[in-house]
């Protein structure tokens, strides 16, 4: 009888789900052990849940901002001296019982087509058990919620546990009034004041969406702006937007202590200066979750960090073990995740791979306006890892944008000067997470500026800006920042 390739899968994200469709369906005999539900933190407690929770928050901006502008008129009884008062108000209750239903829904979804693909799915928490034996197989350990253990062989093992949030030693969440980003959704009632500690991804969207739900947000950074990691154009403008809609943005402010003084947080900067909120929220980073599965005695070798070290076919240093998502700390993205989970099973059920490019990974930001990215960045261009042109166009000078009344944003793509080829690519504006896929399709297929240029576009659209800068980029022969 023909042997069939037994594949192990350590979590159920979307690095673990992702590979454990792709095995399945290559005929491997597929068991995902995972201990909080399928979609991993992806779906329960982060991107799924804090994007829901931000879809109501951009319906409360664009009312907000725009529709006096477009001509809207809302009935309203507050009287004349209080003319400026919000006529629209949010149940954070009911936004985040959905939050939590859909996310749920969602789970339950992935569960389904990874069962209907004929992989298992075991709930508990598994760990490698000692080295590979002579055959090629390991061991993996399943220990179930009441304690029983099962033992798993395996010819090949997935790690795919992902991070969790990093606390502070001086403030540790209660779930209450200091909070990390998985525990916002069991809030019933707006925080009146909210801090939010930390300026990267995770702190700005959130920052964001509170401020627009109609929260009093102070962002503590401890860098030189919001988003160091981005754009500095993009973070920039995003910056701008926050303090004009009244956030106090707190910059080179590093938070030491968080501590609750009755019905109030008191945040501690490490400069002595304390602030204080009704609540506060942590985003300081995420920690992999890679203790407690018998990586080491395994053969896997981890970073300083605690990640796992992997390759571009996601290959760890121990034989017949492979690692996914935010674990192999490459890129905190689902994408990413799902992207190194599938080349794991291509690679060891011998189908066609392509190693991972991260130079053709698409991201975004979903504050509002978003900020999405592809490619090489403006720092690869500023420090010389790459020589490209750039172009950059404001938003407001597109009629589209003027007619929804969109002040805010820009595209700007970079190009190769010789050839025109498509390096890379920034939009900042509502849904940019939609508008960059164009930019996208250039980057991984190597078209030009030219190519773009000619492709027709709608108008008038946002996306009409896409095309208009690559045709300056195609006209200008020297590389002038536009």
């Amino acid at each position: 009888m023909e042997h069939v390739t037994r594949i192990v899968i350590i979590g159920g994200g979307p690095g673990g789900y992702e590979a454990a469709l792709v095995a399945a369906q290559l005929g491997a005999e597929v068991t995902v052990v995972d201990a909080d539900g399928l979609g991993g933190a992806s779906v329960l407690t982060d991107c799924v849940p804090s994007k829901t929770l931000i879809a109501t928050a951009e319906v409360m901006t664009t009312f907000d901002s725009s529709y006096e502008e477009l001509g809207i008129i809302v009935a309203d009884d507050t009287p004349p001296l209080e003319q400026a008062a919000r006529v629209v108000g949010v149940d954070l209750g009911k936004v985040n019982r959905r939050v939590k239903r859909l996310a749920l829904a969602q789970s339950h979804d992935i569960t389904a087509s990874v069962t209907r693909a004929g992989a298992r799915v075991m709930r508990g928490r598994g760990r490698l058990e000692g080295m590979q034996a002579l055959d090629g197989s390991r061991k993996v350990v399943v220990t179930a919620a009441d304690g029983s253990e099962e033992t798993l062989v395996a010819d090949a093992v997935l790690i795919a546990t992902g991070g969790h949030p990093r606390e502070l030693p001086d403030a540790k969440p209660d779930g209450e009034r200091i909070l990390n980003w998985t525990q916002v959704y069991d809030l019933t009632e707006l925080p009146e004041e909210l801090i939010v500690v930390g300026s990267g991804v995770t702190g700005a969207e959130f920052a964001g969406a509170y401020q627009a739900l109609g929260s009093k947000v102070t962002l503590v950074s401890s860098r030189d702006r919001v988003l160091p990691g981005e754009d500095p154009d993009a973070a920039a403008v995003l910056e701008d937007v926050f303090r004009r809609r009244g956030m106090n943005v707190m910059a080179r402010s590093r938070a030491q202590s968080a501590k609750r003084v009755g019905d109030r947080v008191e945040v501690t900067l490490a400069d002595g200066r304390v602030i204080t909120g009704t609540h506060c929220l942590m985003a300081v980073g995420a920690v992999p979750n890679s203790a407690g599965l018998g990586l080491e005695e395994a053969g896997v070798k981890l970073r300083e960090s605690g990640h796992i070290w992997t390759d571009r076919v996601s290959r760890t240093t121990a034989p017949g073990v492979y690692a996914a998502g935010d674990v192999t700390g490459v890129f905190a993205l689902a994408s990413v995740a799902a992207m190194q989970g599938r080349i794991a099973m291509y690679h060891f059920l011998g189908d066609a791979v392509a190693p991972l490019n991260l130079k053709t990974v698409s991201s975004n930001v979903f504050t509002d306006p978003e900020i999405a990215t592809v490619g090489y960045t403006q720092a690869d261009v500023d420090t010389g890892k790459i020589d490209a042109r750039v172009v950059k166009l404001p938003l407001l000078r597109n009629p589209r944008a003027k007619m929804q009344g969109i002040r805010d944003g820009f595209v700007k793509i970079f190009c190769r000067p010789g050839t025109g080829i498509v390096v890379g690519g920034v939009v900042v504006a509502p849904r940019a997470s939609e508008l960059i896929h164009p930019i996208s399709i250039a980057v991984d297929n190597n078209l030009t500026v030219e190519q773009i240029a000619n492709a027709f576009t709608v108008y008038p659209s946002l996306s009409g800006s896409i095309a208009e800068v690559a045709r300056q980029l195609h006209n200008r022969k020297t590389g002038a920042e536009g």
